[in-house]
């Protein structure tokens, strides 16, 4: 896609979000550098996402191939993915859009969390085995993995669980469950009183390694409970890799900076 006769064309990013880095990303590629074109794209899974700042779309792009052509049409200079560490699907096909495109990608992914001395984690490879683990370990659970995978647990009947997601599941889900609507960032006491008031003795967790939902950690460590931590999928091979929205804006700032 081609500038207007006479006007300046301006580079074109296109973050892949929905988290709270790619907010930041957005918000600081738009105040820092702002000749650039920033359009952030949303899934569109919540009902009422936070918006970022610059152009916003909502929905799929129809797999690799869509992904590629709107990376063509919309003439995109660079791609950023800064999906959740566990929105798989997307970011493979990113890797694979951006390689037929020819555009460059970045994968901006928070750090992981670590253990600290006095936690009882059980590492788990995805939220099957995380299913499997919980019969041996406890009976009241703390399901903080979000709504989309909770047909993986409705097969429990004998555990209760307190489910938490920003927006109400869909069945199937296990038939003993009280559903909790709300949305980080969450503080430590209200954690802790949640453990206690709900008597949780098994807490399962995503290794997302936001800050904003890491006080059920702590909480969870001081009052012995449990923690199974469903491990995050790897980066597609091959992909260079940012920690911190810094340093994002800086491997823009070396490419595309007016």
């Amino acid at each position: 896609m081609s500038a207007p006769a006479g006007s300046v064309r301006r580079p074109h990013v296109l973050i892949l979000g929905g988290t709270t880095e790619a907010r930041a990303l957005a918000a600081d590629l738009a105040d820092r550098l702002p000749g650039l074109r920033v359009t952030t794209s949303l899934a569109g899974r919540v009902a009422a996402p936070r918006l970022p700042a610059g152009e916003v779309r909502i929905g799929g792009f129809g797999g690799p191939d869509g992904l590629a052509h709107w990376l063509r049409e919309h003439a995109v200079d660079a791609l950023i993915d800064a999906t959740h560490p566990f929105a798989g699907t997307i970011s493979f096909n990113a890797a694979q859009a951006a390689a037929t495109a020819h555009v460059p990608l970045l994968a901006l992914r928070r750090p992981g969390w670590v253990p600290e001395p006095g936690d009882t984690w059980h590492p788990v490879a995805s939220l099957t085995e995380a299913a499997a683990a919980l019969p041996d370990l406890g009976h009241r659970i703390f399901l903080t993995t979000g709504r989309m995978g909770l047909a993986t647990f409705a097969h429990l009947t004998d555990q209760w669980f307190l489910v938490r997601s920003v927006d109400a599941p869909e069945p199937p889900f296990p038939p003993r469950m009280e559903v909790l609507l709300d949305r980080g960032p969450f503080t430590l006491e209200g954690e802790r009183a949640l453990l206690q008031e709900h008597r949780i003795d098994v807490l399962v967790t995503k290794d997302s390694g936001a800050a904003a939902t890491a006080p059920k950690l702590r909480a969870a460590r001081e009052l012995g409970v449990p923690v199974v931590v469903v491990e995050r999928p790897a980066v597609p091979p091959g992909v260079p890799v940012v920690g911190t929205v810094e340093e994002a804006v800086g491997w823009v700032r070396g490419r595309h900076e007016p």
